[in-house]
């Protein structure tokens, strides 16, 4: 029996990685350093796992920056504006790489960044591909081959990782308009059988091909495309070993097609959805030369795994199929788990007895390996004790006291109907805002948080280690809040925030202030790019209990006679952003901190506050990847963010903030949240997001992002202004808001600065351009 891996973490222990990619995009270490530094992640994560006893060990699963773009290098998919990058670096692979995915502002060159989104339902963020009607591809990057060559000089035989042809077209976008882009499949599979060629004359055994869009709803002609592609690679390689790979859901009505392909292995997400093992042995269509690939080990959250219960999944398809014919791995890849649960030390925000309740990557391959043993019926002394051990977890957690608070589940249930509502519709309260905020046409705004510096950070951990009272630490981020607040003032900004400097993550800040969470201090998991956030652990049930937010807004607004927002996280991007427990529906967590959000925006009010903005980014890729589901998420998930909002009387303004999204099949959803302003993610789609709202005809108020804060670029004046000109060409002026992408806490001041000085400049010209009142 095979134990095999999809991925693992390529961040490093430590955030290698992210340190090593800035210190480079700063210029303070060669491209030299770069690639030595992913070398030696490479290597550490290869020898662990064969140390470990993984039989099959992944490689091409490392990345510098993201997977999809490492695809689209290497099949020559480079959009036509990087190619003089090329040119002016003299051939520099990768600048050209970074260029696309952060844009490229120097050499006398001003490129953009290419899309981002995210993958599939997770936090984990994507460079979309473009793809134009005549879309040529070849060979450009040969990546995988020399991953594979690098472990193998090391003595490791891996199994190279390929995200599937099919799946990487559907991951992509169409530029212009006349064709889908799976049309383009015969144009990029002889690529592919290139690469294959390639790995074939370096004696690969097996390559494993992801293909998620068996998770996904199909068209005819997509299903076709899955029977083409693997029916040609058989054909060319009749003897190479495909392990084809889908996961975060069931294969659904694509079962028969997976079942039908010419493959070696076909793997199951048995985490997501574990009835798919009863339906493919009940089905009499398995071929009797493929095997099962059984991912029972969770890939996508830190839950120890129940032995006993994966055990009774593997002895179902052994007794099933044989034991030769059955495989057992994680059930995705493991980027998405933290790298390795031993630093962690106890602590009081890790209770030990939560601790013992938890497996990160390092962990989740011992599992592997151990249960690998256990199907093997291995009962020596050792495999016997940590049986022992892992059954006394997981009983334990079932019956702790930590987890449960009779008054949090007394009350949601208690919620009445009608708790979900504002007093008024959004044109009364839009009236009433009107008049009380008194703002201009076209009002600026931030999203929230202002650049991080060394500074402010070191403050924070000087603060955490007792090297700086409490007293001396929030003098220092009071002066660094008057600071922003004068700033804002001076550039004429007219809503503003107060920075969130005393704020670490958006979600880990409320998390660590709420009852029911656990916090790491290496649990870092790759957002995009060298962005790491460090999810909060949701172990019990959850309540506020006591302010969490209004002491930062009240002290902001006492410096301002122009509103201040309040910055809060919304419940369901608190939920999707942090490992959530298991033991409950994720609907009724949600629940519960809804109301913890609502104390707060009910104090904020209290507090003098009449603009809070409740940020759920997160509220698309909560989606079940499956349409036939989306209607019970979207009902919970809407419902929960009017329970957060629905608390304060029509006078104030509620915000929320969505990024990297596409909104057109939700975008009644999305009205139904009935927030009186929602700002999203429009610059790097050049407005393109913006024509569901249009269509719709939303009736509330936009703030379409011009200004790509994920790239450290800075736009001009014109770049923006004419971005609005777009917005308001289908918006109603009267109802557009002028502000950046997303936060800018990842951002350097110089080019803030640079950047909001020309935003609020824009907004002014705007201004002057309507010669009529507008209603």
């Amino acid at each position: 029996m095979q134990t095999h891996n999809l991925g693992y973490p390529r961040i490093g222990s430590r955030r290698e990685l992210k340190k090593a990619c800035e210190q480079y995009w700063s210029g303070k270490i060669t491209s030299a350093d770069l690639l030595t530094a992913g070398e030696n992640i490479r290597k550490a994560n290869w020898q662990f796992q064969k140390d470990s006893g993984i039989d099959l060990i992944p490689s091409n699963d490392f990345s510098f920056y993201d997977q999809v773009l490492d695809m689209s290098l290497m099949v020559g998919a480079i959009p036509e504006r990087y190619h003089e990058v090329i040119l002016q670096k003299g051939g520099n692979e990768l600048d050209l790489y970074f260029a696309m995915a952060r844009g490229y502002q120097q050499n006398g060159l001003d490129i953009t960044a290419m899309e981002m989104t995210k993958w599939f339902d997770t936090n984990y963020h994507y460079i979309v591909p473009e793809f134009t009607k005549n879309q040529g591809f070849k060979l450009f990057s040969t990546k995988v081959i020399k991953e594979f060559s690098e472990a193998k000089q090391v003595g490791i035989t891996t199994k190279p990782v390929l995200i599937g042809p099919v799946s990487y077209l559907l991951l992509g976008k169409e530029k212009e308009e006349g064709f889908e882009r799976i049309d383009l499949i015969k144009n990029l599979l002889p690529v592919y059988l290139e690469i294959l060629k390639k790995l074939d004359s370096l004696h690969v055994e097996y390559v494993q091909f992801d293909e998620p869009f068996l998770a996904m709803d199909l068209t005819e002609k997509e299903q076709n495309a899955f029977r083409y592609v693997y029916g040609e690679i058989k054909k060319a390689f009749p003897s190479l070993k495909i392990i084809l790979a889908n996961y975060f859901d069931c294969f659904g009505e694509n079962l028969e097609i997976a079942l039908s392909l010419p493959v070696h292995t076909l793997h199951l997400d048995l985490v997501r959805c574990p009835s798919q093992l009863d339906d493919i042995l009940g089905s009499g269509k398995l071929k009797a030369n493929v095997k099962l690939s059984l991912g029972v080990v969770d890939g996508r959250n830190i839950w120890k795994n129940d032995f006993q219960h994966s055990l009774s999944l593997i002895n179902k398809a052994v007794e099933a199929l044989g034991e030769d014919r059955v495989w057992i791995a994680p059930s995705c890849s493991l980027i998405h788990s933290p790298c390795d649960l031993s630093l962690e030390e106890n602590t009081e925000s890790l209770p030990v007895e939560v601790k013992q309740w938890l497996a990160f990557a390092k962990q989740k391959i011992e599992e592997l390996v151990v249960l690998g043993k256990l199907a093997e019926k291995d009962r020596s002394e050792e495999i016997l004790g940590i049986l022992a051990q892992n059954q006394q977890a997981v009983g334990n957690r079932k019956t702790s006291s930590l987890i449960h608070n009779e008054d949090v589940k007394n009350r949601v249930a208690s919620i009445a109907l009608g708790d979900d509502q504002r007093k008024n519709g959004f044109s009364t309260r839009q009236s009433l805002q009107k008049t009380a905020l008194k703002l201009p046409l076209f009002p600026t705004t931030t999203i929230g948080s202002f650049p991080q510096t060394s500074e402010v950070r070191s403050w924070r951990a000087r603060f955490k280690k007792g090297d700086l009272t409490q007293e001396a630490y929030e003098k220092l981020l009071e002066e660094e809040t008057r600071e922003s607040i004068l700033w804002q003032e001076e550039i004429g900004m007219d809503v503003l925030v107060h920075g969130e400097f005393e704020r670490n993550d958006m979600v880990e800040y409320f998390g660590e202030q709420l009852d029911g969470f656990a916090f790491t201090k290496f649990g870092w998991v790759q957002s995009y790019g060298s962005r790491c956030v460090k999810p909060p652990i949701i172990y019990g049930d959850v309540h506020r209990p006591e302010p969490m937010t209004v002491r930062w807004s009240a002290f902001a607004q006492s410096l301002t006679d122009k509103p201040v927002k309040g910055m809060l996280t919304g419940p369901v991007t608190i939920l999707q952003w942090s490992f959530v427990r298991n033991d409950q529906p994720r609907s009724q967590t949600c629940t519960q901190i809804a109301l913890a959000i609502r104390d707060e925006v009910v104090d904020l009010e209290k507090a003098g506050i009449g603009v809070i903005q409740i940020d759920e980014p997160a509220i698309r890729e909560g989606l079940p990847l499956r349409k036939a589901d989306w209607q019970n998420y979207l009902e919970w998930a809407v419902r929960a963010f009017r329970l957060s909002a629905s608390g304060v009387k029509d006078e104030t303004q509620i915000h929320t903030h969505m990024c990297y999204s596409e909104f057109n099949d939700i975008i009644q959803n999305i009205a139904d949240m009935d927030a009186d302003v929602i700002t999203i993610e429009c610059s790097r789609s050049q407005m393109e997001l913006l024509d569901a709202f249009a269509e719709f005809n939303y009736p509330n108020e936009i703030g379409p992002g011009v200004y790509d804060i994920h790239s450290p670029r800075v736009p001009s004046k014109a770049e923006m202004t004419q971005l609005m000109e777009k917005a308001k060409a289908v918006i109603p002026a009267a109802n557009l808001w002028v502000n950046p992408d997303c936060g800018l806490k990842t951002r350097h001041w110089e080019e803030t600065r640079k950047a909001l000085i020309e935003m609020v400049a824009a907004a002014k010209e705007l201004r002057e351009a309507v010669s009529e009142p507008v209603s």
